[in-house]
C-alpha cells in the first residue's frame, strides 16, 4: 500500500514538473518562435491607428480576413496616406509587453501588398514620444512573399534615441504605410521571431 502511494506521489511530481516547464516554455519566448499568425481573436491584439491622433488627414481601416486558397488569416491596411496638416501615417500596431527574445537576430514577415514599400515600426522602452520609433522598410508585391528584416538594420527615427534597439527594449510593433502621398493597400499574415 505504502509503495503504491509513494508511486503515485512520484507521478504527481513528475506531472506537475512537465505542466511547469511546459508553461515556462510559452511565457518565455524563443528564437524561431510565431509572434503572430492572424488567427484566434486578432482584433484583440492588434489596433488602428492613423496620423488623426496628431491633427494629420490620413484615412484608412485594417480589416481582419482570410485567404482560404493560401489558407492563411491576415490584417489588410488600406487608405490613403496624406502629408498635409503634418500628417503622414496610417498603421496596424501590437503591444510587446515582453519584448522579443534577447537573442532574436531578425523578424520575419509574411505580406502581400499593392507594390508600394513601407515599414515596420518597433516602439522602444527608450521613446518619450509618440513619433518614437526604429523603423525598416520592405516592398509588396501582389503574391504572399516571406521578408526577413534584421534587428541590427532597423535604425532610430530621432537623434536622441540610441543607435541600436536591443529585441528585449522592444515595447510594440508596427506595420506602417508611411511618409508620402499614396495609396496604402497591405496585408500581414504571419509574423516569426528568428
Amino acid at each position: 500500500m505504502r509503495n503504491q502511494f509513494i508511486a503515485k506521489c512520484v507521478a504527481w511530481l513528475f506531472s506537475l514538473a512537465l505542466l511547469l516547464c511546459a508553461t515556462l516554455a510559452v511565457s518565455k519566448a524563443e528564437p524561431g518562435m510565431l509572434l503572430d499568425d492572424m488567427s484566434d481573436d486578432t482584433q484583440s491584439r492588434w489596433s488602428y491607428v492613423a496620423d488623426t491622433v496628431m491633427g494629420g488627414v490620413s484615412r484608412g481601416q485594417a480589416v481582419f480576413g482570410r485567404d482560404d486558397q493560401a489558407n492563411v488569416g491576415f490584417i489588410q491596411l488600406t487608405g490613403k496616406v496624406s502629408t498635409d496638416n503634418n500628417g503622414g501615417f496610417i498603421q496596424v500596431r501590437r503591444a510587446l509587453a515582453d519584448g522579443l527574445p534577447a537573442d532574436a537576430k531578425s523578424l520575419r514577415l509574411t505580406v502581400r501588398g499593392n507594390g508600394e514599400t513601407y515599414y515596420v515600426f518597433l516602439r522602444s522602452r527608450f521613446g518619450t514620444r509618440p513619433w518614437h520609433s526604429y523603423r525598416q522598410e520592405f516592398a509588396t508585391g501582389a503574391q504572399w512573399t516571406d521578408i526577413t528584416l534584421p534587428i541590427a538594420d532597423f535604425y532610430p527615427s530621432r537623434e536622441e534615441l540610441p543607435e541600436t534597439i536591443g529585441p528585449s527594449d522592444v515595447t510594440a510593433l508596427g506595420l506602417v504605410a508611411y511618409g508620402r502621398e499614396f495609396d496604402a493597400d497591405l496585408s500581414i499574415a504571419r509574423i516569426t521571431v528568428e
